[in-house]
């Protein structure tokens, strides 16, 4: 027996979240097209590349092709799908995206989705969200408008999430709020790849306080208003880190 082979026997026992360690490596990889359209994969394959039983393979192929990326096809294999067919409002496609040679072009994309819909979500808020609902949006304006001044980046971030997701929420049109885990991502992944300025800008903490007043007030136009701006704001903020970047 080979040494590799108990090696790969303990790497199998040892490792938690085995099954989303391959699914993250498969993923990032069609997504960045390392592992291009067309291409044909075989569970042996997968079995052999990453050390992994038959079952672990079968569940990493069965997220894939619940995501489009993939799909099975008898007597040929599993094969990689065309970016038109993915699932781009998944979570993890979003992860992968921002972390493939297409980043910018992700990112454009992923503000101009936000422009289209937060706003909305915004003035919606501004007619629907419950008492309590718009006080907790005042009070995470707050929370991180502290942050912003600690220079905070992470605890900013943590808020700016719990603010967006729950505009989303007050919005009460339940497609918007399925988005929240995809503003989440969105979010995350700026930090991630250090987009944006070190610390929260000032006019940035003062839209989100903005936006807060405005629903807590019942006036849609301007939360929708105030909203767009702060996007607006975001987007060219992360376009000017790109740039610095040279990407």
């Amino acid at each position: 027996m080979s040494s590799a082979t108990p090696r790969s026997a303990h790497y199998r026992q040892s490792l938690p979240g085995l099954h989303g360690q391959v699914l993250d490596a498969l993923g990032a990889e069609i997504c960045s097209g390392r592992l291009a359209p067309g291409s044909v994969l075989t569970l042996e394959e997968i079995e052999r590349r990453y050390g992994v039983s038959r079952s672990v393979g079968r569940e990493t192929i069965r997220v894939l092709e619940s995501m489009r990326l993939v799909i099975s096809r008898r007597r040929v294999g599993v094969v990689v799908l065309e970016p038109a067919e993915w699932n781009l409002f998944d979570p993890r496609v979003i992860r992968w995206r921002m972390q493939s040679p297409d980043r910018r072009e992700q990112i454009d994309s992923l503000a101009e989705l936000r422009i289209a819909i937060e706003p909305e979500a915004a003035r919606l808020a501004a007619t629907r969200a419950s008492a309590g609902q718009a006080a907790e949006l005042v009070s995470l304006a707050g929370r991180m408008w502290a942050a912003g001044e600690e220079n905070d980046r992470e605890r900013f971030l943590e808020l700016d999430v719990q603010f967006h997701a729950l505009v989303l929420s007050c919005s009460r049109n339940p497609m918007f709020v399925q988005l929240e885990s995809l503003v989440s991502e969105i979010l995350t992944g700026w930090l991630a790849h250090g987009l944006g300025p070190d610390h929260p800008h000032p006019g940035a903490l003062r839209l989100h306080a903005d936006v807060a007043t405005a629903v807590q007030r019942r006036n849609p136009d301007e939360a929708f208003a105030i909203m767009r701006e702060l996007l607006l704001r975001s987007a060219a903020e992360s376009a000017e880190s790109i740039e610095s970047a040279g990407e």
